[in-house]
């Protein structure tokens, strides 16, 4: 396995390491793994179009209706007066 040097951490972030490990119950160390593992696994994640992102957004949303296909229907404008 490879091995990573991490030099100049602010005591605060040390510290506050070192408190989430201890209620993981596990050391610094391991804390550290799992924190890159999940941000490395999460960069890559494929990002979806704008669609997609609002399709997740509404995924638990249940409908009742239909929603009628717009495709192949002309659209007309609203009369302004």
């Amino acid at each position: 396995m490879a091995q990573l040097l991490v030099r100049n951490i602010e005591s605060e972030v040390k510290a506050r390491l070192k408190r989430r490990a201890g209620r993981h119950g596990r050391s610094m160390e391991e804390e550290v793994r799992d924190i890159l593992r999940r941000a490395a696994k999460q960069e890559e994640t494929p990002k979806g179009g704008l669609g997609s992102e609002i399709a997740a957004l509404f995924s638990k949303v249940a409908l009742d209706a239909e929603i009628p296909e717009l495709r192949g229907s002309k659209l007309e404008p609203p009369p302004f007066k």
